[in-house]
């Protein structure tokens, strides 16, 4: 067993995040966010996350990035403008371990009429574990009777 795997309890000013994103998010959550500005994102590890090196998984951290990203992006665009991720880029800096509390931000640094650029990183205890940069790209809603192009299915 991991010396790590003690349950940390969630912080002080985080709630569980409400902004709907997906089953998928919802199996691997939960998610919390707190209520400054900008918004932080939250995740406590568990060992359901783990990889046989008893480290959180990388697919799981980079799972991670894309929400918090995501989540500034639509923040930042507004919730009833839909957005996909065209690209995530991830640089794994440290391990993780269940039971600890990660932390992630995100800033976007540019927009144009369809895309948005955003970088961000997720922490643990004010050290970077991973450090990731993507681009989102707003969908166009279909109007009535219209079906989406190809293209809105990124």
């Amino acid at each position: 067993m991991s010396q790590h795997s003690s349950r940390r309890p969630v912080p002080v000013g985080f709630t569980p995040c409400r902004i709907a994103d997906g089953r998928f998010a919802e199996a691997v959550g939960p998610l919390f966010v707190s209520d400054t500005d900008p918004a932080h994102f939250g995740f406590l590890a568990e060992a359901r996350h783990g990889n046989v090196r008893e480290t959180v998984h990388g697919g799981m951290l980079m799972t991670l990035a894309d929400q918090v990203l995501g989540l500034t992006v639509m923040r930042t665009v507004g919730l009833e403008t839909p957005v996909v991720t065209v690209s995530l880029h991830c640089d794994f800096v440290s391990s993780v371990k269940p039971g600890d509390w990660i932390e992630g931000e995100a800033t976007v640094t540019r927009t144009t009429a369809s895309l948005i650029f955003v970088r961000g990183d997720l922490s643990l205890d004010g050290r970077v574990v991973l450090s990731a940069a993507g681009v989102w790209k707003k969908l166009r809603r279909a109007g009535p009777g219209a079906t989406e192009t190809r293209e809105d299915k990124a």
